[in-house]
């Protein structure tokens, strides 16, 4: 009996012993997990900021192009981050706090462009609202002149907040379920009006979740290629992310690599000083209590028809007739044709899908997204899993390292690996795009993984380890099981974002790697517009349909 009883005890005591003085299965994972992190991502960001301290390019940092990209850069991703926080927020109030009618389908509809390739979605309003599409020839025929030609840098920050917004949206929307609806109440018992105790009480509440998405929003428009490159560069607005391309693919400069390593590096600083600020300033925040009591609707009244009819209407127009008119494009054999019976043809489709290139294009996102799905499966699956479920020092660092690359603009990305790929062998290979997306996409999966786990108790676990499991048996035979749903979505989401990936392909792009995406960019560059639609229709449908299925098998 004192045996059994010591046999236990050592038993239910194993869990809590620190993983460094433990040589076992469950250590030589931690130690690979953290090799393989650190190949991803520390080894990227030391090699750009190697380059950046050593190399030559910070001399041209000074040059008038490089300021007035940086300056537009910096001005679109401000203003466009800006516009996507205050229309998002508002969105978020009008359909969570108000009796709005259809608002969930208006939650659904405002959602849908995160779901499409920014590019893509570009694409879709040049067929809008492009110089010659028909609402401009319609409004030069009336009026004398075009209604709004896309191009240029106000097309650039429309484009980028509208594909940001829904960021902005879900970001608030989380927030507010958590804004105890007592606090309404009292303003309202106290004599507020319902409009004034949402602007006064609910609103200010808000605020940390907004410069959170901010952070966040303008980080990520800061290196966007498709946007700038597709509407931008034919009216001359040039950003830092088409200027590096620019430079990589013209070699209009000595050494492009040790130019666009001082421009990464900017960026990279740029980037996590805003994550840092964003850090310290929720440390400050307040936490509050979980709601006691469902909010009540802010009721609309007489201005309820005008409401829903003004929110429905924007709605439509910003999501659902881009791709109505992308359609229209894709159906036609050339730019200006008018959409008649006799005009429909399905040419456009044939000549994108036979244009050179287009097979090896779908082929290599097919390999390369597959294999980022499962690799970003597989490392994502046992990080999140063994951060939630074992206690470690190091655990705050592996996780912190894992998601890192979602404060790191893609274009920062993409020039560590050109500055790493000569020296491991992967130049003008397929394999260094690869690479990129796993440490880009990563972190999808941890956070997929580390959520729900995280939320779980750990007393199967330990009934595990008590019955003679070991720790590493335990993690596999009941984290890991838990868990796989969760991987398998996020491994799912992974694919889907890397098929349809721009910044890094068209930056990492060497002869026989191109991407799907990098074929719309060249269609479109190339002036077969209608290909092109024909192409992003097509990626749009199954981007659009894949995602939709992720959603609901996750839920």
């Amino acid at each position: 009996m004192r045996s059994s009883s010591n046999t236990l005890s050592r038993a239910v005591a194993a869990p809590a012993l620190p993983g460094w003085r433990r040589v076992d299965g469950l250590a030589g994972l931690r130690f690979g997990l953290w090799c393989a992190v650190a190949a991803l991502v520390l080894v990227p960001v030391l090699a750009i900021v190697l380059l950046a301290a050593t190399g030559d390019g910070w001399a041209h940092l000074a040059d008038p192009d490089v300021l007035t990209a940086t300056a537009n850069s910096l001005t679109s991703a401000g203003i466009s981050a800006a516009l996507a926080v205050a229309f998002g927020t508002a969105l978020a109030l009008l359909l969570e706090r108000t009796d709005l009618p259809g608002r969930r389908a208006l939650r659904l509809l405002a959602l849908s462009p995160m779901l499409m390739p920014p590019f893509v979605g570009a694409i879709a309003w040049l067929s809008l609202l492009g110089p010659s599409s028909a609402v401009n020839k319609w409004w030069t025929n009336r009026f004398g002149g075009p209604l709004w030609n896309l191009y240029g840098g106000d097309g650039v920050v429309f484009l980028l907040t509208l594909h940001s917004f829904p960021i902005a949206m879900m970001i608030v929307t989380a927030a507010l379920k958590r804004v105890p609806a007592d606090l309404e109440q009292a303003a309202r018992i106290a004599g507020s009006s319902a409009p004034r105790a949402l602007w006064e009480v609910t609103v200010p509440l808000l605020r940390p979740a907004m410069l959170s998405s901010f952070t966040l929003i303008a980080v990520s428009n800061l290196a966007d290629f498709g946007i700038p490159s597709i509407i931008g560069l034919p009216d001359r607005y040039v950003t830092l992310s088409t200027l590096v391309y620019r430079y990589l693919q013209s070699g209009t400069v000595d050494d492009p690599l040790a130019v666009v390593a001082a421009i990464g590096f900017v960026l990279l600083v740029i980037a996590l000083l805003g994550v840092v600020i964003d850090l310290l300033r929720s440390r400050t925040r307040v936490e509050l209590d979980a709601q006691s009591a469902a909010p009540d609707r802010l009721p609309l009244g007489r201005a309820r028809l005008g409401a829903s009819i003004i929110t429905t209407t924007g709605i439509l127009v910003l999501t659902v007739l881009p791709l109505v008119t992308l359609t229209i494009q894709a159906l036609l054999p050339a730019p200006g044709v008018p959409f008649t019976l006799e005009t429909i043809t399905l040419a456009s489709f044939e000549r994108a899908l036979t244009a050179s290139g287009t097979l090896q294009g779908v082929g290599n996102s097919l390999m390369l997204a597959t294999l980022a799905a499962v690799i970003c499966g597989a490392l994502g699956l046992a990080i999140g899993t063994l951060v939630t479920r074992t206690r470690a020092r190091d655990n705050g660092a592996l996780l912190g390292l894992s998601l890192m690359p979602q404060a790191i603009p893609g274009l920062v990305i993409a020039v560590a690996w050109l500055v790493i790929a000569p020296h491991v062998g992967l130049q003008n290979t397929p394999w260094i795009i690869l690479c990129a997306y796993l440490t880009s996409f990563l972190a999808l999966v941890v956070q997929s993984v580390s959520a729900p786990l995280a939320a779980t108790p750990t007393t199967a676990e330990e009934a595990a380890r008590i019955s003679g499991a070991s720790r590493l048996r335990a993690l596999w035979d009941i984290s890991c099981r838990m868990a796989v749903p969760a991987a398998i979505s996020g491994a799912v989401l992974v694919g889907l974002t890397a098929v349809r990936e721009l910044t890094l392909s068209v930056l990492l792009l060497s002869p026989g790697s191109q991407t799907l995406g990098v074929v719309i960019f060249n269609l479109q560059q190339a002036g077969a517009y209608n290909a092109s639609s024909a192409l992003s229709l097509i990626v749009a449908v199954v981007g659009l349909a894949g995602l939709g299925l992720t959603a609901r098998s996750h839920r």
